[in-house]
């Protein structure tokens, strides 16, 4: 690694709460998301081939962020399932939506999730609005690989705030949202394959899957105190600067005074 990427790595692990010596990976091998899907559900050929390319883009895009860090990317697995799926993090449903778990570094996606975002959330279901929500938890997988997720479990066991409208839970939330960001922009420059409109729809889905909007629809009333995602112009503004800079350094929720 030459040391304009050693000085690269330790100006990011600082950012980031990371040991940078943990980003040179172990030399192990790591199953690659741009694979088939694993899935509990019953197949769905479009679908399948849709999460496929969207898995690819990003561990190239990722891979090629970590390369610049001197560093080797390691892909998450994403699994399709239906109604339920056990996990290393415990069993689900589909009523949580689309998550990440840290334990199998794998992003799981309901096959009915985004038939709700258009009948339930009113939200766009367009394909770039489908590739931002598992752009998102993509970004969770980018977290985990940079001790981001080890830092906020760590806060938490001190006692640190988790929910609120300050709270780690937002703020980790908004990074992976910013992450999203970063990947569609460096997407957009490997294969120039936004169409108009694009963004709009991402920028859509994000909008109404805020705490605030969320909670008004639910409760009719909004209480900020109970936040776990941050508001829809929060998750907007956080797409927004990843896409507009590319570059992870600009995601640093955590150091934000103003989310």
């Amino acid at each position: 690694m030459s040391i304009g990427g050693l000085i690269v790595m330790l100006i990011l692990g600082w950012i980031f709460f990371k040991d940078p010596t943990a980003l040179l990976g172990d030399g192990g091998t790591s199953q690659s998301g741009a694979d088939a899907p694993q899935t509990s559900a019953p197949a769905d050929d479009t679908q399948t081939e849709f999460v496929q390319r969207v898995l690819g883009s990003t561990e190239d895009v990722w891979s090629g962020v970590f390369q610049g860090l001197g560093g080797r990317y390691q892909p998450p697995r994403l699994v399709l399932f239906r109604g339920s799926v056990r996990t290393a993090c415990g069993a689900a449903s589909s009523a949580v939506g689309p998550f990440y778990c840290p334990g199998d570094r794998q992003v799981y996606l309901d096959v009915g999730f985004f038939d709700q975002m258009g009948s339930q959330l009113n939200a766009s279901t367009a394909d770039f609005a489908r590739a931002y929500v598992i752009a998102h938890e993509v970004g969770h997988h980018v977290q985990n690989l940079l001790g981001v997720m080890r830092k906020v479990d760590q806060a938490r066991a001190r006692g640190a705030a988790m929910q609120g409208a300050e709270g780690l839970s937002v703020r980790q939330e908004l990074q992976a949202d910013c992450f999203a960001g970063v990947w569609a922009n460096r997407a957009q420059r490997q294969l120039q394959w936004l169409q108009p409109g694009d963004i709009e729809a991402a920028l859509d889905a994000a909008s109404h899957i805020g705490d605030d909007t969320l909670q008004r629809r639910a409760r009719g009333r909004v209480m900020p105190d109970s936040f776990t995602h941050g508001t829809s112009a929060q998750r907007v503004r956080w797409f927004r600067t990843g896409f507009a800079a590319g570059d992870i350094a600009r995601c640093n929720t955590f150091a934000a005074t103003m989310l």
